[in-house]
C-alpha cells in the first residue's frame, strides 16, 4: 500500500470544500491550484506579479512540509485571469524556475473573484531534482 500524506495553508475554503493545498503519494507531490490568499484574505490586490510570489510561496511551502523542494517540480499550470498579465506573471515563474525548468501550461481562464489574477497549480517528483 502506498501511503497518502496532505497538507493545507490554512485557508478556510480547503476546510469547507473538502479539499488540501497538497496531497503526496509515493514520490509525487500534488498541489491544489493555489492563489494569492492569506489568512486575512486576499494579498497583492492588483500586482499581478505580487500574486504570483505568494502562490509560489504557498506552493514551495507545502511541497517542503511533504518532504520535497522546489527542486523536484516537473509540471506548472498557470491561470491568468487577464493575457495582459501573462508576461509579468510568466516572469515570476522564470524568476523560481528558470534553472529547474519543469513542463509548464499557461491559459486564461475564468479566476472565482475577479480580484484574482492568477492561480497556479503544481506537481512534483520528489528526487527528481538535478544537480545543476
Amino acid at each position: 500500500m502506498v501511503e497518502r500524506k496532505s497538507v493545507g495553508s490554512g485557508v478556510s475554503w480547503e476546510e469547507e470544500f473538502g479539499y488540501s493545498r497538497a496531497v503526496r503519494v509515493g514520490d509525487r507531490i500534488l498541489v491544489s491550484g493555489t492563489t494569492a490568499t492569506g489568512p486575512e484574505g486576499l494579498v497583492a490586490r492588483g500586482d499581478a506579479a505580487g500574486q504570483a510570489r505568494y502562490a509560489l510561496d504557498k506552493i514551495e511551502k507545502a511541497i517542503n512540509a511533504l518532504g520535497g523542494t522546489l527542486a523536484d517540480v516537473v509540471r506548472t499550470r498557470i491561470f491568468v485571469a487577464s493575457v495582459d498579465d501573462w508576461k509579468a506573471i510568466a516572469s515570476v515563474h522564470g524568476e523560481r524556475f528558470g534553472k529547474i525548468r519543469p513542463a509548464n501550461t499557461l491559459v486564461r481562464a475564468d479566476l472565482i473573484g475577479e480580484e484574482y489574477l492568477v492561480e497556479i497549480e503544481a506537481e512534483a517528483v520528489i528526487g527528481s531534482a538535478t544537480s545543476e
